[in-house]
């Protein structure tokens, strides 16, 4: 019985966490849309939202309210169920790969210690990938279902950038496992608390990492499978409603959790630099580290809008060029060079 009751706790203790982290990753991204209108207005001096609720703070209310009751076009011609299936799977793989991310250290709770990560697998960064890489069949399925020509390019053009751009991403994480030794995120902000923070032995990797994440995302300079000038919306041309909303949302969870794997992977996560967490109670010291992600999140994300409304979009001759025959060589180089320190210094 006594058995039972721990299991029973332990799970109402994940279904708890995992509820906060998928309601948090929604308004984060729901207010990231509102982050990116003021950047962008920023940048360009104007005001930005400034109409609905105070500051326009409910603007992403509006904005969410406006798509929840737009009329629900399904075309004649399209493959129904793959058509509503494409956006459901590009938002459940953008939420999924928020389970292996350490969000902070232990807080204390009616005398339980408590993880603040869903799951520590030892192979995390593994299940980052394959649930990144699941990502593009909801914009092939989508694209496809759509019956519409614009629309399958965006896709294709989707697909075969993602796919380039992994190659380069995990060739670069590559280097980044041989120095570290798990592939356990949890771990990986352990030894950087101990030590130091990654991006001081991998800048080179940390760079390719971070253009593959816009890639990934599908921002610009790399947003193609979305270009008006040439393809109308891309593969979400044919969508209208909550299905759009999916799709646009599953963007912004995707930079949201694409900043939170870059800090906890080369800033130190939940790590708050000069700060000994040691001399705090377990509490405070979870709250320190959640406040120390977060800002590091801010950082990335604001550096995804700033570029987006600073550098124009690539032709896609010029996308394919970067990812395969400067990132990848490069990535190899990064990897290599990091197997002959270790060799050399004999770790």
């Amino acid at each position: 019985m006594m058995l039972q009751a721990i299991d029973l706790a332990l799970v109402i203790e994940k279904l708890i966490l995992i509820v906060i982290v998928i309601s948090a990753s929604l308004v984060i991204a729901m207010y990231t849309t509102f982050a990116e209108r003021k950047v962008a207005a920023i940048l360009q001096d104007r005001r930005g939202p400034n109409r609905a609720g105070p500051f326009g703070l409910l603007q992403p209310l509006a904005d969410g309210l406006k798509l929840f009751f737009k009329e629900e076009i399904i075309p004649n011609f399209s493959s129904k169920f793959l058509f509503i299936l494409g956006p459901a799977l590009a938002m459940m793989t953008a939420m999924m790969t928020s389970a292996v991310i350490p969000w902070g250290d232990k807080i204390e709770f009616f005398g339980r210690s408590v993880a603040l990560q869903i799951t520590d697998v030892n192979i995390g960064v593994l299940y980052v990938f394959g649930v990144v890489s699941l990502g593009v069949y909801g914009i092939m399925i989508g694209s496809w279902a759509s019956n519409n020509k614009f629309s399958l390019l965006g896709g294709l053009r989707a697909a075969s950038q993602i796919i380039s751009y992994e190659l380069a991403m995990g060739i670069s994480m590559i280097a980044l496992l041989m120095v570290t030794g798990t592939l356990s995120l949890k771990e990986m902000v352990i030894q950087q608390q101990q030590t130091h923070w990654n991006i001081i032995n991998q800048p080179l990797g940390f760079l390719i990492f971070l253009i593959c994440a816009f890639a990934e995302c599908n921002r610009t300079p790399f947003d193609l499978p979305e270009a008006e000038n040439e393809l109308i919306g891309g593969y979400h041309t044919e969508y209208s409603s909550m299905k759009l909303g999916f799709y646009l949302f599953a963007e912004y969870i995707n930079m949201f959790i694409s900043s939170v794997i870059m800090a906890t992977l080369f800033f130190g996560g939940y790590d708050m630099p000069f700060v000994n967490e040691a001399l705090l109670s377990p509490n405070i010291a979870a709250l320190v580290g959640i406040a120390a992600l977060m800002g590091k999140v801010i950082c990335f994300i604001f550096l995804f809008m700033w570029v987006r409304w600073t550098i124009p979009r690539f032709r896609y001759d010029q996308l394919m060029h970067l990812g395969w025959r400067i990132l990848i060589p490069l990535a190899l180089f990064n990897m290599l060079a990091t197997g002959g320190v270790i060799l050399y210094f004999g770790k």
